[in-house]
């Protein structure tokens, strides 16, 4: 038995050596701080009045900022001073004096709304409530100096919705939540007229409205759990001019979601505005991609993304818009920001070979200006095409997925990278990602698959997932996925690694736990290794949404036997390969304690691992010294058990890194 190991060790020394030579045909090394550290500028949006721009970019510090500057003139000036973990979502109000933004402390997740006042610089926190979250957040042109925010304050498991205004920083309640709202919509008057409820039994959604703000609420529709698709998934986009309808993403009388608009009264639907027999509409992060006219509230245009993202454009109007826009080339384009007059318009476009690009468009005289790139060192560079395919499983399903090839390699026998998305309710989607360029460019073939239970593919798609966690049909998807990358003779078998985050790192533990002869090495960041305890870690707010997991994952909690079963904690003892996982220690979904708990174990056995902690981050790293460090030490792992090439980890200053 030894001297059998020994030989094939042997060979495998051999077969990383003739692969490193072959690099020789590989495009330049793109530096690890161009791809995966902060862009030059990002999150580009107009001001009410059309005169200025507002940006992220970094500080001095090399912390994210909002910086604003004059239309036309090259004179950004820096109006945050975050120096800790930097700004990553904001947006003007609409009284063209005030910007606001969400900053949580350290990953924790309790996220604050922040206003500054342009004219004066004055910075306050409007909802300073120590371990309080806010969301839902909501803006209307016709009450610039008010929003309306979810604030979880009077129950810590349920948000109700508060009047902020932005002058004063008074915060008055304007609808108590009964427990079990997840999601409120306004009418044309600022009033929140319509909600989104989760039955706590049966996880059925609700669609509740009332007539008048003092008004009885009532249910409108109720869709059942199997029926609904996605419970994260927006699902009321606003009234109609006349109030008389509500436009809602519908997964009623379609295998996909549609865009509809429902009758007030009845709930009964009045007509279909758009569908897509092979995709849902279009969510990024959860949010349906429909575009409302400021004014009238009147959708414009839907998108929808089989494969590839695509637009269905339903005012006439903006035919000629879109037809502009779609001259940019191959990659996807959104209408990011508009001014009030809707003269000026702030177009996104990107593609999986470009990172996002930002134009100012005058609808006026028709032009398009390229203001700038997010990353514009990466012009120096060759980066890897991205082709969608989809795959048949074993039991026959049709999975899509999402191939990248290294540039100037035969696509023969390559070490290989599978990177299983989070969620795992969301979806990969093509488009530019810095992970996927990063392995790419090390000569890696990169793998991505929208398994069962992903989203955007339909009800059935997602329902597949359900009970199907671990040792189940999602895992085989995966499993299924690298054997048809083996089998057309893109992945050497015996060089695939596996590297996820979130519920990607569950998975790449199911997949080294219970496919342990598939992959060579595994990478995980915050991924679960014992479902029970990660639903016994829930935050609070994610009672109600509790139920869906236990109807989509099964009772971990109550049936001992199943958790056993799905849980890769409990089989860390048939793990083969090493294993290298990072966590963020203010994590709020997914404890610390689940990456110690199988690193315990699997050092009790002697087992290969390396563990990284992030004392100040959460789900994920927010910092751009702990993505380089990290992704350094990803770089050195796979290289060394995948043969890849690299740039060498090196110490990074202001990484809070802790190796354990």
């Amino acid at each position: 038995m030894r001297r059998r190991t020994v030989v094939l060790t042997l060979l495998l020394l051999v077969s990383l050596a003739l692969a490193r030579e072959s690099f020789a045909e590989l495009p330049p090394l793109i530096p690890r701080d161009v791809l995966m550290g902060n862009p030059s500028r990002t999150e580009l949006r107009i001001s009410p009045d059309g005169t200025r721009l507002a940006y992220l970019a970094p500080s001095e510090g090399n912390v994210m900022n909002i910086w604003v500057q004059t239309l036309g003139l090259d004179d950004g000036q820096m109006i945050t001073r975050d120096t800790l973990r930097g700004i990553f979502a904001y947006d003007w109000a609409h009284d063209n004096v005030h910007l606001i933004y969400i900053q949580d402390r350290q990953g924790d997740e309790n996220w604050h709304v922040y206003v500054i006042n342009m004219e004066t610089g004055e910075l306050r926190n409007l909802t300073p409530f120590e371990g309080v979250r806010a969301e839902n957040l909501i803006t209307d042109r016709n009450h610039p100096h008010e929003i309306l925010v979810g604030l979880n304050k009077r129950d810590p498991q349920s948000f109700d919705m508060h009047r902020v205004n932005l002058v004063s920083g008074e915060v008055t309640l304007e609808a108590q939540n009964p427990g079990d709202v997840s999601d409120w919509a306004t009418d044309s008057e600022f009033r929140i007229r319509a909600a989104t409820a989760l039955d706590s039994e049966t996880n059925d959604t609700i669609l509740r409205i009332r007539d008048e703000v003092s008004g009885e609420w009532r249910d409108l529709v109720r869709w059942s759990f199997e029926e609904t698709g996605s419970v994260l998934y927006k699902k009321i986009i606003g009234f109609a001019p006349d109030g008389s309808g509500l436009y809602v993403q519908s997964p009623m009388g379609s295998e996909m979601t549609r865009l509809v608009l429902l009758d007030v009264e009845s709930g009964e639907e009045i007509g279909e505005l758009a569908s897509d027999s092979r995709s849902d509409l279009w969510n990024i992060w959860w949010n349906p991609q429909v575009m409302v006219n400021p004014k009238t509230h009147e959708p414009e245009a839907v998108g929808f993304n089989y494969l590839k993202p695509r637009w269905e454009v339903l005012d006439p109007a903006l035919q000629k818009d879109f037809t502009l826009f779609a001259n940019l080339g191959d990659g996807v384009f959104l209408v990011v920001s508009r001014d009030h007059p809707d003269r000026r318009w702030i177009v996104e476009h990107y593609a999986d070979t470009q990172p996002p690009r930002y134009y100012l468009y005058d609808r006026e005289n028709g032009s398009l200006k390229q203001l700038f790139d997010t990353v514009p060192e990466l012009a120096d560079y060759t980066l890897a095409p991205t082709e969608p395919t989809v795959i048949t499983a074993r039991d026959g399903m049709k999975i899509p997925c999402y191939v990248t090839l290294p540039v100037g390699l035969a696509p023969r026998d390559l070490p290989t990278v599978l990177c299983p998305h989070g969620g795992p309710w969301a979806e990969d989607q093509w488009g530019f990602d810095p992970w996927v360029q990063l392995f790419a460019n090390r000569g890696y073939a990169v793998l991505q698959v929208n398994f069962r239970g992903s989203t955007g593919y339909g009800k059935n798609h997602l329902n597949a997932g359900n009970g199907e966690w671990g040792v189940g049909a999602m895992q085989h998807d995966l499993t299924d996925a690298v054997r048809w990358a083996i089998e057309e003779g893109i992945a050497d078998p015996k060089r695939v690694g596996i590297v996820g985050g979130s519920y990607g790192g569950y998975a790449t533990l199911a997949g080294l736990a219970f496919t342990p002869e598939l992959y060579a090495c595994g990478v995980d960041m915050v991924g679960p290794s014992n479902v029970r305890t990660l639903f016994e870690s829930f935050p609070p707010y994610w009672s109600v949404r509790k139920k869906r997991w236990i109807r989509r994952v099964g009772d971990v909690e109550a049936d001992e036997e199943l958790n056993r079963r799905i849980s890769p904690l409990f089989h860390a003892q048939n793990i083969r390969a090493p294993l290298l996982i990072a966590h963020g220690s203010n994590d709020p979904r997914v404890k610390q304690s689940e990456s110690e708990a199988i690193v315990d174990v699997m050092r009790k056995n002697n087992l290969a691992v390396s563990f990284v902690v992030y004392p100040d981050e959460g789900h994920g790293l927010a910092r751009e010294e702990n993505n380089l460090d990290f992704m350094g030490r990803v770089e050195e792992f796979l290289a060394e058990n995948l043969g890849g090439r690299k740039e060498p980890w090196r110490q990074i200053e202001g990484t809070s890194a802790q190796v354990r």
